[in-house]
């Protein structure tokens, strides 16, 4: 059995990380559309309504800016506005209190909620592959294995970033322990590379990053170790979607379109999200979309049951899940498009 290993994971893990964070940032001070996370362009006036979708600053959530810009310049009756978070353990703190009812989650925590009783479903991903494995330049790895002895940072022990690390250190014959791993928040990830850890495997750009600033290289993209790798989905409250199920409709729609705009118009999708992306360089976000063009996918975003149950087995094994959970109570696939065309988006 792969086992974490540099760390044990306990069952309140995401209570404590909830509750350091909320004395952090005081979400209760402000309202989910106010304040610094909130980005607007272009007010649509037909709409009847609005929706706020939170999301981090990474690639693996670009489809949720897009689908707000998308929102404000057409003519749909709903407003998605997304609402930029940097880190989890808020999101699920207000997915908990009920207070947002649309994320982009990583899929493990979203299984964690469903299993510690919290009404989510996923309702669709957010993209494809987008997570590389980066190591200090000067290393001369060629495999994980060539990593024994270092040390690596993850996101989270709810990332699949956690989970794939284990197996493929299973998959190259190696021991729990041979790699230190700590929990490292991704955006401090570059500057420690060299500082404390030799490596880190985490979604993108923050790999990047340290490839373009020559302090790091690429050692795996994750779809290279699994490919249709899944990080990241559409998280939905129930309440929303039994009050408004026409809302979630509308916003899984948008996803889907605007996950297909992106892919085709890479460059652009770069330049529309960074104001969305505080801190983030528009040169690396076009370098994460183009270098190479498929080390991120925004297609292909309705996952099977084997990839979910997959990922479900994963968590179980390594003990971040204890629950076996029905994939029918965690994915509700009824708001999935038939046919998906780019979204309409004049910049």
């Amino acid at each position: 059995m792969f086992r974490s290993s540099g760390f044990k994971i306990g069952a309140g893990v995401v209570a404590v990380l909830a509750a350091l964070t909320l004395l952090r940032f005081q979400p209760w001070s402000r309202t989910a559309e106010e304040g610094p996370g909130a980005v607007h362009t272009g007010p649509n006036k037909t709409a009847r309504q609005a929706v706020t979708v939170a999301y981090l600053p990474v690639t693996c959530h670009l489809t949720c800016p897009v689908t707000d810009f998308a929102s404000k310049t057409s003519e749909s009756g709903t407003n998605f506005n997304s609402h930029l978070y940097t880190e989890f353990p808020p999101i699920a703190e207000a997915i908990k209190a009920g207070d947002l009812k649309a994320t982009f989650m990583i899929v493990p925590l979203a299984m964690k909620l469903r299993e510690q009783g919290v009404p989510v479903k996923i309702c669709y991903l957010g993209h494809r592959d987008g997570s590389t494995v980066i190591v200090r330049k000067d290393l001369p790895a060629k495999s994980l294995r060539d990593m024994k002895g270092k040390t690596m940072a993850l996101p989270s022990p709810y990332s699949n970033q956690n989970f794939v690390i284990h197996k493929l250190m299973e998959d190259q014959g190696m021991k729990p322990g041979d790699i230190k791993f700590v929990i490292l928040p991704p955006p401090d990830m570059p500057a420690a590379l060299g500082n404390g850890i030799d490596g880190y495997f985490v979604g993108e750009p923050h790999a990047a990053k340290a490839e373009l600033d020559g302090t790091g290289r690429v050692l795996h993209h994750a779809k290279d170790i699994w490919p249709g790798f899944i990080s990241c989905a559409l998280v939905v409250h129930e309440d929303l979607i039994k009050q408004r199920p026409e809302v979630v409709r509308d916003l899984v729609r948008g996803v889907a379109e605007s996950g297909e705009w992106a892919d085709r118009n890479r460059l652009k999708a770069a330049a529309l999200v960074t104001p969305y992306f505080k801190r983030q360089d528009e040169r690396v976000l076009r370098h994460v979309l183009t270098q190479p063009p498929d080390r991120v996918s925004y297609r292909m975003l309705n996952p099977t049951d084997k990839e979910l149950q997959k990922i479900q087995d994963m968590g179980l094994k390594m003990g971040v899940l204890t629950k076996r959970i029905p994939i029918s109570e965690l994915m509700d696939r009824q708001f999935i498009p038939e046919t998906i065309q780019a979204a309409k988006i004049g910049q």
